[in-house]
Order: C-alpha cells, then structure tokens, then sequence
C-alpha cells in the first residue's frame, strides 16, 4: 500500500510562492489518481485538484486555478504543488492523498493520506 509524507509548508507573505512535496513509497504510486487538498481551522476539507496517474491530464478547483500546479515524478515516487500568488485565505494545512478509484473531487474517495503540512500567508 502507498503511503505518503508532505513537505515543504511554511510561512510566507502574500503574493509569495511556495511549492509543496509529497513523497510516496509503496506499491503502485504510478497507478494512483493523486489529489491536494487543504483544510483551514474550522472549515471542511477542501479540494484543490487532482493529477492522473501518468501526469498526463490535471485538474483545479476554481479557488486556485491560474495560481496553483500540480505535477508528479513517478520516477521518483513524487507529487508536487507549486502554489504562487498567495493569499492570506490560502492558509491552511495541506494533504496529498491517492486513490485507485479514478479521478474524483471528494475527500471520502482517496483512501491514502499524508499527515499534512502547515501553509501560514502572512498580510
């Protein structure tokens, strides 16, 4: 089974860049849909987008579309986020997760998360 580790969060100003790492180990990553999600505190789970499992074709939620990447290296069993433009509402921690099931827009549908990694935008 994957299981995947994020990296990367940190503290930055708005308007600034970050770019967020999410290695997987274990069978089949490169069969896997991977998603990125991020939950602020006392909000939902919310999608960001999703990339297929050959890289080949993406997807973003209208929130971040035009500002956010998403790309991945199954060589190297990783998935990355590069997020630019950053607003204090991008605050919030982020998840990667996979799933076997397809392309999917709903948390209940990935079935490997990482633990998550803190994303602070400073005003």
């Amino acid at each position: 089974q994957v299981q995947l580790v994020e990296s990367g969060g940190g503290l930055v100003q708005t308007g600034g860049s970050l770019r967020l790492s999410c290695a997987g180990s274990g069978e089949l990553f490169e069969s896997h849909f991977m998603g990125w999600f991020r939950q602020a505190p006392g909000k939902e789970r919310e999608f960001l987008g999703a990339i297929s499992p050959r890289g080949m074709s993406t997807s973003y939620s209208g929130s971040v579309k035009g500002r956010f990447t998403i790309a991945r290296d199954n060589s190297k069993s990783m998935v990355y986020l590069q997020m630019n433009s950053l607003k204090p509402e991008d605050t919030a921690i982020y998840y990667c997760a996979g799933t076997l099931g397809g392309y999917s827009e709903s948390v209940q549908d990935y079935d490997r998360w990482g633990q998550g990694t803190q994303v602070t935008v400073s005003s």
